[in-house]
This record gives C-alpha cells, sequence and structure tokens, in this order.
C-alpha cells in the first residue's frame, strides 16, 4: 500500500491551528516586554526627576537663606552703640599716588576733623608720606594690606571691599564715598555733608541691563536674571549697605568665576580671536554692588544714581574695542561755564527702563552731582585758582614731592 506524500487534512488542520497559536503568542510575550521595560524607564525617570526637583528647592532654599542673612547682618548695625558726630569715610581708589591730592587737602582744611575720615587704596607697598604727598591729611592713610588692581577684573571689587572692611572698623563713619584718583568735589565739604547726611538711601547708580551681552547664564540660579544690574561704580553707601557688600560670601565667587572681561583683539592669534570675541564681555565693578543690594531686596533704600559725575564720549578714533570712554577735563575746558554746567543737572534719564531719576535728598529736589571725573592736575589747579574749594597756593602746588 502506497503513502501519499500529503497528510490527511486532519493533520493539516492540527498543525496549522498549533502554528496559529505560536504566531499568537510570540508578538502578545513582546507586547508585556515592552509594557514591562516602559513602565520600569517611567518609575526611573520620574524618581530622577523628584530627586533634581528636591535638590534644585534645597538650593534656592539656601540662597534665599543666604540673601536673607545679609540682612539680618546688615540689621545687626543699626544696634551699635554710637555717640558724637557722623562721620563720611572717604574711599579713594588709586593706581598708585594721588595726582589731585592738593586739591583734597584744601577741601578737608575747611572741614571738622570729626566729620570725615580718609582712607586710601594703592597698590601694594606704596606709602603715603610727606615725599609722596603734598597734603598731611594723607600721611599714613593708606590700607595695610591692598591688591595689585587690574582694569576690568575682579580686583577691583577686592579693592572696594577692603577699603569698605577698614572703614567700618570705626563706628563714627555713617557714609562711605568711593573716590578715584581722577576726582574732584564740586562744592565745600559743609554741602556735601549735609547733602549726603540729610539721606538715610545710598546713592548707587543702578538699572537694568537690557543688551544682554555681559550676563552669563552660567551664574544661574545663584544670580538669577532678573536680578541682574548695571551702573557706575562710584558708589555712596549708608553703613548698613556697607556692611552687605563686605559680608558677601555668596555673590562675589561667582562674580569671580563667570564676570570677566573679554581679552582686548590680538593679530597674533589670527582666526582664534573670533572664538575669544564671542565671550561674555562682562567688567566687574559695573554690576557687583548694583546686583548685590537687588539680590539683597534693597532696591528700595536706594537712590538709583551716582553723585559722581562722568562726561562719555563714543568715539572709536582713540579706542580698542570702540566703547564707551570718560572725558578728561584739562585746564582749557575746567572754566566755570563747564563746572556750572555739571551744577545744573537735576535728573538722569535710564533709557532701558524709560526711567527718569529726579535728583532729591530728603525728598528735596537738588542738584545730581556732587563730583566729577575725569580731571588732570591742571584742571585741579584752575579749580582751586577760582575758589570752588579752597585758597590756591601756587609755589605749594607747583612743589610736587617725588613719586617713590
Amino acid at each position: 500500500m502506497l503513502l501519499s506524500s500529503h497528510p490527511p487534512n486532519s493533520i493539516l488542520k492540527v498543525l496549522l491551528r498549533f502554528r496559529k497559536r505560536m504566531t499568537k503568542k510570540k508578538p502578545s510575550l513582546s507586547v508585556r516586554n515592552v509594557i514591562w521595560f516602559g513602565s520600569k524607564l517611567v518609575i526611573t525617570l520620574s524618581a530622577i526627576l523628584c530627586i533634581y526637583s528636591l535638590l534644585r528647592i534645597h538650593s534656592q532654599s539656601k540662597l534665599q537663606l543666604s540673601g536673607s542673612s545679609y540682612l539680618r547682618g546688615s540689621r545687626s548695625l543699626e544696634d551699635e552703640p554710637f555717640v558724637g558726630p557722623p562721620k563720611i569715610a572717604f574711599l579713594f581708589l588709586a593706581r598708585r599716588n594721588l595726582p589731585l591730592d592738593f586739591l583734597w587737602g584744601s577741601f578737608f582744611e575747611n572741614a571738622d576733623a570729626g566729620n570725615f575720615s580718609i582712607y586710601v587704596h594703592s597698590q601694594p607697598g606704596f606709602v603715603f608720606d610727606e615725599s609722596t604727598t603734598r597734603s598731611a591729611f594723607f600721611y599714613g592713610r593708606q590700607l595695610s594690606s591692598s591688591v595689585q588692581v587690574l582694569w576690568g577684573e575682579s580686583s577691583m571689587i577686592e579693592a572696594e571691599r577692603l577699603l569698605l572692611e577698614e572703614a567700618l572698623q570705626d563706628a563714627a563713619n555713617q557714609r562711605f564715598v568711593l573716590v578715584s584718583d581722577s576726582c574732584v568735589p564740586l562744592y565745600n565739604f559743609s554741602y556735601i555733608y549735609n547733602y549726603l547726611m540729610s539721606s538715610q538711601k545710598s546713592f548707587v547708580d543702578s538699572f537694568l541691563d537690557v543688551k544682554g551681552g555681559r550676563y552669563n547664564p552660567k551664574m544661574s540660579p545663584v544670580i538669577p536674571k532678573e536680578k541682574w544690574r548695571k551702573g557706575s561704580q562710584w558708589i555712596t553707601l549708608v553703613r548698613k549697605h556697607a556692611k552687605v557688600v563686605v559680608d558677601d560670601d555668596v555673590i562675589l565667587p561667582v562674580f569671580k568665576k563667570y564676570c570677566k572681561r573679554r581679552p582686548p583683539i590680538d593679530l597674533s592669534k589670527g582666526m582664534q580671536n573670533l572664538k575669544l570675541q564671542k565671550q561674555h564681555n562682562c567688567i566687574p565693578d559695573e554690576h557687583y554692588v548694583q546686583t548685590l543690594l537687588a539680590m539683597s531686596n534693597l532696591e528700595g533704600e536706594l537712590e538709583r544714581r551716582t553723585v559722581t559725575y562722568t562726561l562719555w564720549n563714543q568715539s572709536t578714533t582713540k579706542m580698542e574695542n570702540k566703547a564707551w570712554h570718560p572725558v578728561t577735563y584739562g585746564y582749557a575746558n575746567a572754566g566755570p561755564q563747564q563746572i556750572n554746567k555739571i551744577k545744573d543737572i537735576n535728573h538722569v534719564y535710564y533709557e532701558s527702563e524709560y526711567r527718569t531719576e529726579w535728583c532729591k535728598t530728603n525728598s528735596t529736589f537738588v542738584t545730581c552731582f556732587l563730583f566729577a571725573r575725569k580731571f588732570t592736575r591742571g584742571a585741579a589747579m584752575r579749580l582751586l585758582s577760582e575758589g570752588l574749594v579752597g585758597n590756591f597756593d601756587s609755589p605749594t602746588l607747583l612743589d610736587t614731592p617725588s613719586d617713590r
């Protein structure tokens, strides 16, 4: 009997049913595996996100606590025992000597010695004595510890903090005026003293920096962009705010790391300059105090303007980086007309905020500026000769001490 080469129908049906079951089971196993692995992945990602969120909340809470510590530390100063007349601490930030010391000497001669203090930050090792300054008011007034200051670097902030820290040691110092070595007073001591003492606010030029080229996103979350401020470094602080600056150990490290001046173009580096010029061009001293006080929620305690006048000129003929630079006043352009023009200014307009800051102290409208820069020795001599801040003694002024 010959066997058929094809299996009977019953066997075929069984084989087909078996094959159908097997093909159905494979995808069902695969789907279950996908669902299982998917579930594990979702759970893992959720756990990671939760941990990240907790760490972020903790970091922000820590920042808020550090910010509030500024306020706690500064409020404690209000309870310091202090008896006697309050003083203005004049904080001179000098490259080396003080070229206009003769003018400031005349200015201080007309003041009560109990109403002011003098502190000078100069290059390390420089001493103010009879051989390096024309005015005895500056003898020995240099800080015992100082740093080498470079323009556009964090060392400028460190020098300012050293001046404030030293001046805070005297409880009588209630106002702190940062002064450059090319700065001149526009009024006599009595007027400036009454002007500053009549206000309980600091004078800090502070506005929104909308251009965005200086803020480095890596500063976040310690310094959020909405708290980033810009302004003149020439500040006048009340004691409370001076203490906030000196006590800061949160904002300054971030500035040192991320707020750096863009290096100038170096032709020897060729195409590498393109990469270097894409860096954030951040000038620390134009942002630090302003941002710190904004972070400390103290802007409501400020007159958001400076009392030191600077005339800015955007000329590209003598500049490397096509930036704004201050105009220098010499003998020819430091006459009564120019000085009175500065004295007549009674408001400042901040374009980035569409804000007009009308100058006032203790709710009384006043002239905006008490000081001005940048003045040469010749310009300072003309101011004295025309009786702006004191008597003019030509032979004494021309007797220049050595600059050792």
